[in-house]
């Protein structure tokens, strides 16, 4: 919206959008995996920040390719499963850059988006996991499991004594977070430019982390996390997105219906 992506973003007109949850209407003659009928979700950008597909997701139809896309857990609707692909693809990413294993520590910074927190406590098996967020959503926090919130208004988390095998950055604190991370730690951030030696990395979106994570979602240890103005009417999109720039959300704000 502001054009800060303007040298990698496709040529306006364009239809916005990376998550999408829905039903097959049809399919390609090399798709082995899906039919038509089958439920779906994904993040249909495989490249994160470059080569924006043009049609995106904030429309009735969109298309994909098949890698992109998983089986929808059936235990979610719709809606819930639209809000998880980005963000769950990009927490497991960072994961795995970081190499991060049970038995380990993290320090999430800007950790109120929620699926992370799941994926290190009930995938990843963290030993302890501290987040920060602002003052009203601490108690957010502490229902996903953080064993130590932050709030951020009121410490700065270099200052603390505990250090942490990870620091994931998703809010661009890179600079400060090698005062938290341990002497062997790593630092991860989805912020660019990142501060080296932090890794810094883009989303490659991928289908089959999303088709491995699905049993975690039908037995109920992974779940969405919905912000309370969900679901927002395709009429109110605009008001949608400049209520996320306010960052008072509190999990993920999904557009639906789609006339």
């Amino acid at each position: 919206m502001h054009g800060e992506f303007k040298d990698t973003d496709p040529h306006l007109p364009i239809v916005p959008g990376y998550d999408v949850a829905g039903i097959v209407v049809k399919v390609g003659g090399e798709v082995k995996k899906f039919k038509v009928g089958d439920e779906v979700y994904g993040d249909i950008n495989e490249q994160g920040l470059s080569n924006l597909k043009i049609h995106g997701t904030l429309s009735e139809y969109t298309i994909a390719e098949e890698r992109l896309l998983a089986h929808k857990p059936s235990n979610l609707s719709f809606i819930e499963a639209a809000s998880i692909p980005l963000a769950l693809e990009t927490a497991n990413e960072g994961f795995e850059h970081a190499h991060f294993s049970a038995g380990k520590s993290i320090l999430v910074l800007g950790g109120a988006g929620g699926v992370g927190n799941y994926l290190a406590k009930q995938v990843y098996k963290a030993s302890k996991i501290a987040a920060t967020a602002s003052t009203g959503k601490l108690e957010l926090l502490r229902e996903l499991g953080v064993d130590l919130p932050i709030d951020y208004t009121k410490e700065n988390f270099e200052d603390l004594p505990e250090k942490y095998d990870l620091v994931y950055d998703v809010v661009g604190q890179g600079d400060r977070a090698f005062k938290a991370v341990k002497e062997d730690g790593k630092v991860v951030t989805i912020v660019p430019p990142g501060h080296p030696p932090a890794m810094f990395f883009v989303l490659t979106s991928k289908g089959s982390i999303l088709e491995n994570l699905r049993p975690y979602f039908e037995s109920g240890k992974l779940k969405p996390i919905l912000d309370a103005k969900t679901p927002v009417p395709f009429s109110q999109v605009i008001e949608a997105i400049s209520y996320l720039e306010t960052s008072r959300a509190t999990g993920k704000v999904v557009v639906y219906p789609i006339p």
